[in-house]
């Protein structure tokens, strides 16, 4: 049985980080990925770009994102942050660029240079790789994890970091084996969910209109007419729901209000401009087109394609004359504009998901090291914690920091 000081489970961003940065403090590493490759769901990161962190360099505020418990994360936010993050890909040949949103992505746009700068780095750091390898089974010894029985043969170590990703984009083999892992040493799972999700709608008219990007509007979360959430920004309509940053955004706490009951969303296309104000733009659009039907009158405030949907909608016949249009019907279409109701029928399930909430309880691992404080020699890092943020760079972030964290920490332990 071939012996090691740290072996890591897992090849996507977390897992290559962390064997890459062990195997730099000195520490003999091997690392075991059951795919051909390392780092697949880098590859259909950010639209295939890979939006590898966010804007955000301030430790405390980038760990606003992560929820309440955000703060957990900031030990691994100051040993490697957004900066360093940036000063890693361009130190090995990869520029990076600033985006809409603080979005930080490859200059170049493509993932796949992301994968080869990480391939690359765990080769000059001396890591042993096995592809292809399938983890069977853990062997445990006195309360600490011994071996690991593969494919491929059976590897001991001193130290184990398990980084297998949750439970998003199965075909990428991220298929849930590090939290039965988990689960079996003793650790407590918080219910992985899809997050950052699409949304589906009973309304079928969003195939109608799937061509269109709906840039700076707001969108709410209503449940029994309490608003439970809003965003401001970019959406889309599907052709069968609704996508976009601000709705994958509140995609988990629409999942989770849909268990209480129904869900509506609300729809404020024009939310620069209050409600009166845009009423008087109504009436000066009608008035323009005073003598002409209807169905001439909204090229001003939508797009073409957009208007037979509206005008449907709005319950207004498209032959009436635009004079004839009764205060009651204008107040119909004030509503489409400010307050476009949708009925949501569910959300995206883990093949939609582009992270996983949810995964091993913080209060089971000691984020200061990401060591578990169920098996001393094992740390968990990445898509396998309970921490999760909204799109931006943010996800990445996370196993950039808990990867290197995790990689460091092994390393320093396996020496004794």
């Amino acid at each position: 049985m071939k012996h090691f000081d740290v072996i890591v489970v897992g090849g996507g961003p977390a897992g290559m980080f962390a064997a890459g940065f062990a195997a730099l403090q000195g520490a003999r590493v091997l690392l075991l990925e059951k795919n051909r490759r390392c780092g697949a769901k880098l590859l259909i990161t950010g639209k295939g770009r890979c939006n590898l962190t966010c804007g955000e360099t301030d430790p405390r505020k980038l760990s606003e994102q992560f929820g309440a418990a955000g703060k957990s994360l900031l030990t691994a936010l100051y040993a490697f942050g957004v900066e360093d993050t940036i000063a890693f890909f361009e130190r090995h040949g990869l520029p990076t660029r600033v985006e809409r949103g603080g979005r930080v992505f490859p200059a170049g746009g493509d993932a796949a240079a992301v994968q080869k700068v990480l391939e690359q780095f765990l080769a000059d750091s001396g890591v042993e790789l096995r592809s292809g390898c399938r983890v069977l089974s853990l062997t445990h010894h006195d309360g600490q994890l011994q071996s690991l029985v593969t494919s491929q043969g059976e590897f001991s170590a001193t130290t184990f970091v398990i980084a297998t990703g949750g439970l998003s984009y199965p075909e990428t083999g991220c298929t849930g084996d590090g939290y039965a892992w988990a689960a079996a040493s003793g650790h407590q799972l918080v219910k992985p969910q899809p997050a950052l999700v699409p949304v589906f709608l009973a309304e079928d008219w969003t195939a109608e209109m799937v061509h269109f990007n709906l840039k700076n509007v707001r969108l709410e979360v209503r449940q029994q007419g309490r608003k439970l959430d809003e965003r401001f920004g970019e959406a889309f309509f599907t052709r069968n729901g609704i996508g976009g940053p601000i709705v994958l955004d509140m995609s988990a706490a629409i999942g989770a209000a849909l268990e209480q009951g129904p869900v509506t969303l609300v729809l404020d296309l024009k939310p620069a401009v209050d409600r009166e104000l845009f009423d008087k733009r109504l009436q000066r659009e009608l008035a323009a087109h005073n003598n002409r039907a209807f169905a001439n009158a909204l090229g001003g405030l939508l797009p073409k394609d957009m208007i037979p949907v509206f005008i449907r909608l709005s319950g207004i016949d498209p032959a009436k004359k635009c004079h004839s249009v009764s205060r009651q019907e204008r107040g119909q279409l004030l509503k489409l504009f400010k307050e476009l109701a949708m009925t949501v029928t569910g959300i995206g399930d883990f093949k939609k998901a582009i992270v996983t909430a949810g995964g091993v309880a913080l209060g089971d691992i000691d984020m200061r090291t990401m060591r578990s404080k169920k098996v001393a020699n094992l740390f968990f890092a990445g898509e396998m914690i309970d921490l999760d943020a909204p799109t931006g760079g943010y996800n990445l972030q996370l196993c950039w920091s808990t990867g290197y964290l995790a990689g460091t920490s092994a390393a320093q332990a396996s020496f004794g």
